[in-house]
Protein backbone atom coordinates (compact mmCIF):
# COMPACT_ATOMS: atom_id res chain seq x y z
CA UNK A 1 0.00 0.00 0.00
CA UNK A 2 1.19 3.00 -0.80
CA UNK A 3 1.19 5.88 1.55
CA UNK A 4 1.37 9.86 0.95
CA UNK A 5 4.56 12.04 0.85
CA UNK A 6 5.41 15.44 1.73
CA UNK A 7 5.57 17.09 5.46
CA UNK A 8 5.04 15.69 8.69
CA UNK A 9 1.76 15.75 10.12
CA UNK A 10 0.56 18.04 12.75
CA UNK A 11 -1.07 16.92 15.86
CA UNK A 12 -4.60 15.39 15.88
CA UNK A 13 -7.08 17.71 17.31
CA UNK A 14 -7.86 17.71 20.61
CA UNK A 15 -11.30 19.16 21.55
CA UNK A 16 -11.80 21.93 23.19
CA UNK A 17 -9.05 23.15 21.00
CA UNK A 18 -9.63 25.47 17.69
CA UNK A 19 -8.07 24.17 14.39
CA UNK A 20 -4.68 24.46 14.03
CA UNK A 21 -3.37 27.75 13.59
CA UNK A 22 -2.00 28.35 9.53
CA UNK A 23 -4.05 25.27 8.34
CA UNK A 24 -7.89 25.49 7.10
CA UNK A 25 -9.91 23.02 8.70
CA UNK A 26 -10.31 19.74 7.31
CA UNK A 27 -13.44 18.00 6.11
CA UNK A 28 -14.16 14.97 8.95
CA UNK A 29 -14.76 12.44 6.28
CA UNK A 30 -14.58 8.44 7.13
CA UNK A 31 -10.78 8.03 5.62
CA UNK A 32 -9.72 11.77 5.24
CA UNK A 33 -6.17 12.33 6.57
CA UNK A 34 -5.93 15.30 8.33
CA UNK A 35 -4.34 18.32 6.76
CA UNK A 36 -4.66 17.13 3.89
CA UNK A 37 -7.96 18.97 2.38
CA UNK A 38 -11.26 18.03 1.64
CA UNK A 39 -11.68 14.78 0.31
CA UNK A 40 -14.60 14.68 -2.54
CA UNK A 41 -17.43 11.91 -2.81
CA UNK A 42 -17.13 8.50 -3.86
CA UNK A 43 -18.98 8.25 -7.72
CA UNK A 44 -21.91 6.61 -8.13
CA UNK A 45 -21.87 2.77 -7.83
CA UNK A 46 -18.52 2.65 -5.91
CA UNK A 47 -18.48 0.51 -3.01
CA UNK A 48 -14.87 0.11 -1.48
CA UNK A 49 -14.02 2.29 1.28
CA UNK A 50 -12.91 5.90 -0.19
CA UNK A 51 -9.08 6.43 -0.44
CA UNK A 52 -7.04 9.29 -0.25
CA UNK A 53 -6.25 11.87 -2.72
CA UNK A 54 -4.57 12.06 -5.38
CA UNK A 55 -0.42 11.07 -4.85
CA UNK A 56 2.44 12.93 -5.53
CA UNK A 57 4.65 12.21 -8.84
CA UNK A 58 7.17 9.37 -7.59
CA UNK A 59 10.56 10.28 -9.20
CA UNK A 60 12.00 7.27 -11.69
CA UNK A 61 14.34 5.05 -10.56
CA UNK A 62 17.74 5.88 -10.94
CA UNK A 63 19.41 3.08 -13.67
CA UNK A 64 21.00 -0.21 -12.15
CA UNK A 65 24.63 0.39 -11.59
CA UNK A 66 24.46 4.58 -11.48
CA UNK A 67 25.58 5.96 -7.92
CA UNK A 68 22.78 6.96 -5.68
CA UNK A 69 22.08 10.97 -6.15
CA UNK A 70 22.96 13.00 -2.66
CA UNK A 71 20.47 15.70 -1.70
CA UNK A 72 22.48 18.97 -1.47
CA UNK A 73 22.93 19.90 2.17
CA UNK A 74 20.43 22.29 4.03
CA UNK A 75 21.77 26.14 3.72
CA UNK A 76 21.75 25.74 7.89
CA UNK A 77 23.13 22.34 7.98
CA UNK A 78 26.88 22.08 9.55
CA UNK A 79 29.79 21.84 7.11
CA UNK A 80 30.63 18.31 6.98
CA UNK A 81 33.64 16.47 9.41
CA UNK A 82 36.50 15.60 7.24
CA UNK A 83 37.94 12.43 8.53
CA UNK A 84 36.74 8.60 9.13
CA UNK A 85 33.71 8.26 10.84
CA UNK A 86 33.02 11.72 11.62
CA UNK A 87 36.39 11.45 13.80
CA UNK A 88 38.51 14.18 13.17
CA UNK A 89 42.55 12.87 12.30
CA UNK A 90 45.49 14.19 13.21
CA UNK A 91 47.91 16.21 10.82
CA UNK A 92 50.25 14.36 9.07
CA UNK A 93 53.96 13.64 10.16
CA UNK A 94 56.87 12.16 9.84
CA UNK A 95 56.58 8.33 10.78
CA UNK A 96 59.41 6.26 11.47
CA UNK A 97 60.12 2.98 10.42
CA UNK A 98 59.19 0.60 13.36
CA UNK A 99 61.87 -0.85 15.30
CA UNK A 100 64.58 1.11 13.71
CA UNK A 101 67.46 2.02 16.40
CA UNK A 102 68.24 5.41 16.95
CA UNK A 103 71.55 6.63 15.01
CA UNK A 104 74.44 6.82 16.91
CA UNK A 105 75.79 10.31 17.66
CA UNK A 106 78.74 10.62 15.88
CA UNK A 107 82.14 11.32 18.37
CA UNK A 108 82.99 14.71 16.65
CA UNK A 109 80.35 16.28 17.61
CA UNK A 110 78.43 14.76 20.33
CA UNK A 111 78.44 15.48 23.82
CA UNK A 112 81.23 12.93 25.54
CA UNK A 113 82.09 12.79 29.38
CA UNK A 114 85.79 10.79 27.90
CA UNK A 115 87.79 8.68 31.23
CA UNK A 116 91.37 8.15 29.86
CA UNK A 117 93.38 5.52 32.17
CA UNK A 118 96.99 5.18 31.63
CA UNK A 119 100.01 4.82 33.70
CA UNK A 120 102.19 8.01 34.35
CA UNK A 121 103.84 8.42 31.11
CA UNK A 122 102.05 7.06 28.82
CA UNK A 123 100.79 10.71 27.71
CA UNK A 124 97.26 11.16 28.72
CA UNK A 125 97.82 14.89 29.57
CA UNK A 126 99.17 15.83 26.36
CA UNK A 127 96.81 13.57 24.62
CA UNK A 128 93.35 14.56 26.44
CA UNK A 129 94.36 18.38 25.84
CA UNK A 130 94.74 18.36 22.15
CA UNK A 131 91.64 15.73 21.63
CA UNK A 132 89.68 19.06 23.77
CA UNK A 133 91.23 21.37 21.75
CA UNK A 134 90.68 20.30 18.42
CA UNK A 135 87.26 19.23 18.87
CA UNK A 136 84.39 21.07 17.17
CA UNK A 137 82.03 20.77 19.56
CA UNK A 138 82.80 22.68 23.37
CA UNK A 139 85.00 20.34 24.99
CA UNK A 140 87.07 20.23 28.88
CA UNK A 141 89.94 18.93 30.26
CA UNK A 142 89.95 17.69 33.49
CA UNK A 143 93.18 16.49 35.17
CA UNK A 144 92.73 14.59 38.62
CA UNK A 145 96.53 14.90 39.54
CA UNK A 146 95.89 18.96 38.46
CA UNK A 147 93.00 19.05 40.61
CA UNK A 148 94.74 16.82 43.85
CA UNK A 149 97.55 19.49 43.56
CA UNK A 150 95.33 22.26 44.02
CA UNK A 151 95.47 21.18 47.97
CA UNK A 152 98.79 23.28 48.38
CA UNK A 153 99.24 23.31 52.64
CA UNK A 154 99.18 19.65 53.78
CA UNK A 155 99.45 18.07 50.18
CA UNK A 156 99.48 14.11 51.01
CA UNK A 157 101.97 13.07 48.35
CA UNK A 158 101.02 9.22 47.21
CA UNK A 159 105.07 8.86 46.13
CA UNK A 160 105.45 9.46 50.21
CA UNK A 161 102.91 6.23 50.55
CA UNK A 162 99.93 5.77 49.79
CA UNK A 163 98.76 5.86 53.39
CA UNK A 164 94.76 7.66 54.68
CA UNK A 165 95.58 10.96 53.84
CA UNK A 166 96.47 10.52 50.56
CA UNK A 167 93.93 7.91 50.07
CA UNK A 168 90.99 10.80 51.51
CA UNK A 169 92.55 13.58 48.93
CA UNK A 170 92.41 11.22 45.85
CA UNK A 171 88.81 10.56 47.14
CA UNK A 172 88.09 14.41 47.48
CA UNK A 173 89.82 15.00 44.17
CA UNK A 174 87.59 12.29 42.36
CA UNK A 175 84.22 13.99 43.23
CA UNK A 176 85.29 17.31 42.49
CA UNK A 177 86.75 16.08 39.55
CA UNK A 178 83.32 14.29 38.84
CA UNK A 179 80.91 17.32 39.94
CA UNK A 180 82.71 19.66 37.24
CA UNK A 181 82.20 16.64 34.57
CA UNK A 182 78.12 16.53 35.15
CA UNK A 183 78.28 20.29 35.62
CA UNK A 184 80.02 20.88 32.11
CA UNK A 185 77.68 17.62 30.88
CA UNK A 186 74.35 19.66 31.70
CA UNK A 187 75.72 22.63 29.98
CA UNK A 188 75.93 21.15 26.65
CA UNK A 189 79.96 20.74 27.22
CA UNK A 190 82.09 17.70 26.41
CA UNK A 191 84.87 17.07 28.89
CA UNK A 192 87.81 14.12 28.84
CA UNK A 193 89.31 13.24 32.38
CA UNK A 194 92.53 11.68 32.85
CA UNK A 195 93.58 9.40 35.93
CA UNK A 196 95.52 6.45 36.62
CA UNK A 197 93.15 3.61 37.15
CA UNK A 198 94.27 0.46 38.48
CA UNK A 199 92.49 -2.79 37.48
CA UNK A 200 92.92 -4.43 40.89
CA UNK A 201 92.64 -1.30 43.63
CA UNK A 202 88.48 -0.88 43.95
CA UNK A 203 89.65 2.06 46.04
CA UNK A 204 91.11 3.88 42.70
CA UNK A 205 88.29 1.61 40.09
CA UNK A 206 86.41 2.22 37.31
CA UNK A 207 83.27 2.09 39.69
CA UNK A 208 83.81 5.79 41.74
CA UNK A 209 83.97 7.62 38.28
CA UNK A 210 80.76 5.96 37.01
CA UNK A 211 79.05 7.10 40.65
CA UNK A 212 80.64 10.25 40.07
CA UNK A 213 80.22 11.11 36.66
CA UNK A 214 77.57 8.80 35.38
CA UNK A 215 76.54 5.70 33.39
CA UNK A 216 77.31 7.16 29.95
CA UNK A 217 80.87 7.54 30.59
CA UNK A 218 83.45 6.34 28.22
CA UNK A 219 86.65 4.65 29.68
CA UNK A 220 89.35 3.75 27.16
CA UNK A 221 93.10 2.75 28.05
CA UNK A 222 96.41 4.45 27.03
CA UNK A 223 99.32 2.17 27.51
CA UNK A 224 102.34 2.17 25.33
CA UNK A 225 105.53 -0.14 26.19
CA UNK A 226 107.17 -0.30 29.26
CA UNK A 227 110.75 1.26 27.32
CA UNK A 228 108.54 4.38 26.17
CA UNK A 229 106.74 5.36 29.60
CA UNK A 230 110.34 5.09 31.48
CA UNK A 231 111.48 7.26 28.40
CA UNK A 232 108.84 9.66 28.74
CA UNK A 233 108.69 9.56 32.36
CA UNK A 234 112.30 10.64 32.69
CA UNK A 235 111.63 13.77 30.72
CA UNK A 236 109.35 14.98 33.89
CA UNK A 237 110.07 17.26 37.02
CA UNK A 238 108.74 17.86 40.18
CA UNK A 239 106.45 14.96 41.96
CA UNK A 240 105.44 14.08 38.45
CA UNK A 241 108.87 12.52 38.03
CA UNK A 242 108.68 8.56 39.60
CA UNK A 243 111.37 6.25 40.38
CA UNK A 244 111.72 3.70 37.50
CA UNK A 245 111.20 1.09 39.85
CA UNK A 246 107.75 2.64 40.48
CA UNK A 247 107.10 3.08 36.93
CA UNK A 248 107.37 -0.22 35.89
CA UNK A 249 105.59 -1.84 38.98
CA UNK A 250 102.35 0.35 37.77
CA UNK A 251 103.05 -0.19 34.44
CA UNK A 252 102.49 -4.22 34.79
CA UNK A 253 99.69 -3.18 37.33
CA UNK A 254 97.92 -1.76 34.48
CA UNK A 255 98.55 -4.57 32.13
CA UNK A 256 95.32 -6.03 34.20
CA UNK A 257 93.19 -4.18 31.70
CA UNK A 258 93.59 -6.51 28.60
CA UNK A 259 90.94 -8.61 28.72
CA UNK A 260 88.55 -6.35 30.75
CA UNK A 261 86.62 -5.77 27.71
CA UNK A 262 87.37 -1.46 27.76
CA UNK A 263 89.50 -0.39 24.25
CA UNK A 264 92.92 -0.20 24.45
CA UNK A 265 95.34 1.68 22.69
CA UNK A 266 98.83 0.97 22.15
CA UNK A 267 100.51 4.73 21.23
CA UNK A 268 104.48 3.57 21.59
CA UNK A 269 104.80 4.47 17.58
CA UNK A 270 102.10 6.98 17.45
CA UNK A 271 102.86 10.77 18.15
CA UNK A 272 99.99 13.13 19.83
CA UNK A 273 97.43 14.06 17.14
CA UNK A 274 97.79 9.96 15.43
CA UNK A 275 96.97 9.22 19.28
CA UNK A 276 93.33 11.60 19.34
CA UNK A 277 92.73 10.42 15.78
CA UNK A 278 93.11 6.72 17.17
CA UNK A 279 91.21 7.86 20.13
CA UNK A 280 88.33 9.27 17.84
CA UNK A 281 88.21 5.86 16.24
CA UNK A 282 87.93 3.96 19.50
CA UNK A 283 85.13 5.92 20.38
CA UNK A 284 83.22 5.84 17.81
CA UNK A 285 83.38 1.70 18.70
CA UNK A 286 82.47 2.50 22.34
CA UNK A 287 79.70 4.44 20.91
CA UNK A 288 78.17 1.81 18.95
CA UNK A 289 78.71 -0.75 21.23
CA UNK A 290 79.57 0.17 25.03
CA UNK A 291 81.56 -1.64 26.65
CA UNK A 292 80.33 -3.71 29.76
CA UNK A 293 81.84 -2.42 32.94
Amino acid sequence: MQHAVGSPLPPPHQPGHGPAVGRPPAAHHPGAYEGSGPVPPPPPGFTGAPGPGPLPPVPPAPPRGAPPRVSPPHPSAPPPVEGTGHVPLPPGGPVGVPGAPPAAPEPATATLAVLLIGPAGAGKTSVAKYWADHRRVPTAHISLDDVREWVRSGFADPQSGWNDNSEAQYRLARRTCGFAARNFLANGISCILDDAVFPDRPVVGLGGWKRHVGPGLLPLVLLPGLEIVLERNAKRSGNRRLTDEEVARIHGRMAGWYGSGLPIIDNSQMDVPETARVLDEALARSIASPPQW
